[in-house]
């Protein structure tokens, strides 16, 4: 039980919620005040509340029984002042003022609308987010930049980082997993910018993105088959493509038997299975000392005995030893690749690879990713805001110095109408594929020909 108190001169009351501050704070005087609007009087009474409370107690209580207290709160000052206001204005303003000391205050409500998957914040007054594939402009917005700036300082102690003028940018996450990327003055000039990629509270599965769209049955089961195969994959797409989301659908048909070992820049996967160890980089601190790179925890898991390693984006030196992984046994390793194409995801592989610094000829990097990755699934965000896979590509070996790609799924545009956006459908080219011998130890070939819509032969 916790006391609360409030700063007259007679002795606090008490009662049990909050621990308020000492006697001394600001408060109105005991008559109507004439305010220029509502706008300002509620801003008033945040000022009176927020000197009585303390933000150290308040992070420690449930956010439900928290704004129950400063709603309380707000009708005790809002009597002792004789300004009205009405039950639900009491209510606005108590969840407000909890979420402004143990959320994300404007972009709280935000968090809890399933139907929004990202959040960008331009400055204190400019507030976007992306419904259903289409990005819309809120009327919601920050007090100012010292309030953005809270809030985003707020989110990268939650994980231990830092975020300020010595180093003001940072990667973090939120409590459900949610990404998000934070940019402050001097690197930006509009006060501040946070991008908040958003994750269902459910990990979609394979049949949810056939039911969505995403993908057709057929490519579904052949993507469902290949990860019960022990294929190597790489998916990849643009910023915003839905990568992720696909790598947690498909990484669901992992058995249940197998170690697995996740390497990302900030947790976002996933995983269903029992036996996940999950990894996470770390920056530099103030000193400037203390990072580990997800290259160092990728060499890390090829000591602690993976079934399968999985990354959740490669995007530098770390790329060649995601390649050593899947060719020294690791099969099943899996990861996704900021590229156009599934021929682009290569080239960003063999870049990739020469930023390690090796004295490596073309030809051998590009037998390396040959020998290595078995399929490349594309997928892209189309204009009509749905995420669709475009290409289920399989690597078929070396022809002199290119590697080749087999298609086997293709997203065939039809045209597009203005009631139900583009118009397609998901085709087989009912080519028979090399890992097909591979399904076939796990007895998946009959499965894997029915998928791709091949016969017997």
């Amino acid at each position: 039980m916790m006391t609360t108190g409030f700063g007259r001169n007679a002795p606090a009351p008490q009662r049990a919620g909050l621990v308020l501050v000492p006697d001394g704070v600001t408060e109105f005087a005991a008559t109507i005040v004439d305010l220029a609007s509502l706008s300002e009087l509620k801003e008033r009474i945040r000022t009176v509340l927020l000197s009585r409370i303390d933000p150290t107690v308040a992070g420690r209580i449930p956010r439900a029984a928290l704004r129950r207290e400063i709603a309380k709160l707000v009708n005790e000052i809002a009597t002792e002042d004789r300004v009205q206001l009405n039950k639900l204005e009491e209510m606005a303003l108590a969840a407000d003022l909890s979420d402004d000391m143990v959320g994300l205050g404007p972009l709280e409500p935000f968090l809890d609308d399933e139907e929004i998957t990202d959040i960008l914040v331009n400055g204190p007054f400019d507030i976007y987010v992306e419904r259903n594939g289409k990005l819309e402009k809120t009327t919601a917005r920050f007090r100012d930049a010292q309030h953005l700036a809270s809030i985003a300082q707020r989110i990268a102690t939650a994980i231990g980082r830092r975020i300020d003028e010595a180093s003001p940018m940072v990667d973090a996450r939120l409590a459900d997993g949610s990404r998000v990327n934070i940019v402050l003055p001097p690197l930006v000039l509009n006060g501040g910018s946070i991008s908040i990629r958003k994750f269902p509270k459910q990990t979609l599965t394979l049949d949810a993105m056939v039911r969505q769209q995403n993908l057709s049955p057929e490519a579904a089961r052949l993507l469902e088959i290949a990860a019960r195969s022990r294929l190597n994959m790489l998916i990849s797409g643009g910023t915003g493509s839905g990568k992720t989301t696909l790598l947690n659908a498909v990484s669901q048909h992992i058995d249940c038997d197998e170690r697995v070992i996740t390497v990302e820049d900030a947790v976002e996967l996933r995983l269903q299975q029992p036996h996940v160890v999950q990894m996470e980089t770390r920056p530099p601190n103030i000193e400037g000392v203390g990072q580990v790179t997800q290259r160092e925890l990728l060499r890390n898991a090829l000591r602690m005995r993976p079934d399968r390693i999985i990354v959740g984006e490669v995007r530098g030196a770390e790329a060649f030893d995601m390649l050593q992984a899947m060719n020294t046994g690791h099969d099943g390793s899996m990861s996704t690749v900021h590229a156009n194409s599934p021929r682009d995801a290569l080239y960003r592989v063999e870049n990739m690879v020469m930023m390690a610094n090796l004295s490596l000829p073309l030809r051998a990097i590009r037998m390396q990713i040959a020998s290595a990755v078995n399929l490349i699934v594309h997928i892209e965000r189309m204009r009509d805001g749905i995420r669709r896979v475009q290409s289920v590509a399989e690597i078929a070996g070396m022809e002199g110095e290119v590697i080749t790609t087999r298609e086997l799924f293709g997203f065939q545009y039809r045209g597009e109408r203005l009631a139900s956006g583009i118009q397609g459908c998901f085709e087989s080219t009912r080519m028979r594929p090399d890992f097909i011998v591979r399904a076939a130890r796990f007895g998946l070939e009959r499965d894997l020909l029915d998928a791709l819509g091949i016969g017997e032969t």
